[in-house]
């Protein structure tokens, strides 16, 4: 098999320093990009929201805790497989977040809501697409709303 090899484009800095599980929706950090790909954020500034794609260098996969888990390791939730969760401690810990543009400088973006904390290498920012990026009715399991709660 082919190794896969991803530079990061930039880095999160943030006074997250702690993985956490929640309340990432008040969380301002700033993107700091490596100096080649500066240039790359113009035009940005027109759109509202971005997705912002982030390597988890400090997750922790391990098959035997968190294949089958329960949602921030609570016991009201249901036991499920780590492709039907958002949790940190992925197989490929690959983050993928919808943010909140709040400036975008000429070597930086500040956004809001992202949730990757300090030093995160960001992989890809990407404009987002209501044409491409909504869905106006999905269909989620009852337990993700409790989760939201």
């Amino acid at each position: 098999m082919n190794g896969v090899f991803l530079n990061p484009i930039g880095f999160v800095v943030s006074d997250i320093k702690e993985r956490v599980d929640e309340n990432w929706g008040i969380v301002k950090a700033r993107i700091e990009m490596n100096k080649e790909y500066t240039g790359g954020l113009t035009g940005l500034e027109s759109f509202s929201h971005a997705i912002i794609l982030t390597y988890l260098h400090e997750s922790q996969f391990e098959i035997s805790r968190h294949l089958k888990r329960r949602p921030r390791g609570l016991l009201s939730m249901p036991e499920l497989g780590i492709f039907s969760q958002r949790a940190k401690d992925r197989p490929n810990p690959i983050g993928v977040t919808t943010v909140e543009i709040l400036k975008v400088g000429s070597s930086f973006l500040e956004v809001k809501g992202l949730d990757a904390i300090s030093d995160t290498p960001v992989l890809d920012i990407k404009p987002y697409f209501p044409h491409f990026d909504r869905i106006e009715e999905p269909i989620i399991p009852s337990w993700v709303d409790v989760l939201m709660q």
